[in-house]
């Protein structure tokens, strides 16, 4: 298949748009979940995004919603979730044949609290195998059928860019987030490190493991932050004019095409127009050591996570996960501790950076998405965020000669996560005018 395909034109409206006609009564859940499972017919024999989808079973939720008393934030809103994420009335599969047969009967901390906001669970959505280097999933990038989404959330990132649903959960180890919402052309957000539970997550490196989700708008994030985390605060809308803005190509940057160079330049220009106050950050030198020291943290606690996989299947296990699981390419227990001291100091050193600028901006992938689907692509511009635990927004807007979508990265000090969204929303209104 190759070309441009038809994907996200259609969908549900906008967050508060889609909130007050649920509230009004104007709309149904059942109604909505009719629109999305229709959706899903139409498309998802290309696009392949669903691992599990039980059409009579969400209706049913969607009625019982629909006859309850508005229970929060996200009532009678479907969303999708990656199937390495326990669900108690659907399997998980973590997109490996060792969990074919899995149904856990209970569902993650991340997954009770949407429920518990009266979030429709439509269905569990394809992963890289354990969220992983294992074998990648059938889905296809919506934008482009010949091409990759992006991985491990696949499934999620090609749901929410083709209009299946307006929002679904991911994880991030290295890129899992924000290259796919890169490659198809949706918001994301990786949080920062430990802000939202992960309990009920299969682990792969719990130094670096967080829980993100996609979405089609900066306002459906905006919910998500609000009903996962707690008491946040949303950020005021800020003003562009005069604002502090950090532009950071990374040490990476000779791994970046010609798209992204001037996605970035584009950004650049949009904002100087715009009044704010635009400056080039050059990382300390220590930075230079992060991929590396990113990998021998993800490697040493990946051979940890998958050992009793290994011990207890390794038949059903891929090359690629049997590969972390083994023990002769790991990294000694030196270069990890050495790793995780260099992450800590550069995490202090980056806070004191940043704590200088409303928002660093940098590249979210190191181009397009790559035709094929045996691969996900690089995690080169992502693997260096993750390891600094900082939150990470990918906002869409641009595109590479090919005409796949290309994202732009917001990010911040820890735990700025409500101004970096915010700072994201305005950025990205300026992609669109």
């Amino acid at each position: 298949m190759s070309g441009t395909d038809e994907s996200a034109g259609s969908g549900l409206p906008e967050a508060t748009i889609l909130r007050n006609q649920l509230a009004r009564s104007s709309v149904t859940a059942e109604s909505i979940a009719h629109s999305a499972l229709d959706r899903i017919r139409l498309r998802d024999p290309l696009i392949q995004a669903w691992r599990h989808l039980a059409p009579v079973d969400v209706l049913e939720a969607a009625r019982q919603l629909d006859r309850a008393v508005r229970r929060g934030l996200l009532h009678g809103i479907p969303i999708g979730i990656k199937d390495n994420i326990l669900t108690r009335d659907m399997p998980t599969r973590y997109g490996s044949a060792a969990y074919e047969d899995f149904s856990p009967g209970l569902d993650a901390a991340c997954v009770r609290l949407l429920r518990e906001a009266g979030a429709l669970i439509l269905g569990k959505t394809h992963t890289v195998e354990f969220a992983s280097t294992g074998l990648p999933p059938p889905t296809r990038n919506p934008a482009n059928s010949s091409h990759t989404p992006g991985g491990s959330s696949s499934g999620s990132a090609a749901a929410v860019a083709d209009g299946h649903v307006p929002l679904a959960l991911g994880t991030q180890t290295g890129g899992s987030i924000i290259r796919p919402a890169s490659f198809c052309g949706v918001w994301a957000v990786k949080p920062s490190w430990n802000l939202v539970s992960l309990e009920g997550v299969k682990p792969f490196a719990p130094s670096l493991d967080t829980l993100g989700w996609f979405g089609r708008s900066a306002d459906y994030l905006l919910v998500l932050y609000e009903t996962l985390v707690p008491d946040f605060v949303q950020a005021p809308t800020p003003d562009l004019k005069g604002a502090r803005i950090g532009i950071c190509r990374t040490p990476l940057w000779p791994l970046a095409s010609a798209c992204v160079a001037g996605a970035l330049a584009r950004t650049e220009a949009l904002l100087v127009q715009a009044g704010a106050s635009v400056s080039d950050i050059n990382l300390p030198s220590d930075f230079a050591n992060l991929s590396a020291a990113h990998l021998a943290i993800m490697r040493s606690e990946g051979r940890t996570a998958f050992l009793a996989d290994l011990r207890l299947s390794p038949d059903q296990l891929s090359p690629g996960i049997r590969r972390y699981a083994e023990a002769d390419w790991i990294q000694g227990s030196a270069e990890v501790l050495k790793a995780h001291d260099l992450a800590a100091r550069c995490r202090a050193g980056f806070d004191d950076i940043a704590a200088r600028f409303d928002v660093i901006l940098t590249p979210s992938s190191t181009g397009e998405a790559p035709m094929g689907l045996s691969a996900t692509g690089d995690l080169a511009f992502n693997g260096l965020w993750t390891l600094l635990q900082v939150p990470c927004v990918n906002i869409p807007g641009h595109a590479g000669k090919s005409g796949l979508p290309v994202g732009i990265t917001a990010t911040g000090p820890r735990r700025s996560d409500a101004v970096t969204l915010a700072m994201a929303k305005a950025v990205g209104a300026l992609f669109h005018t």
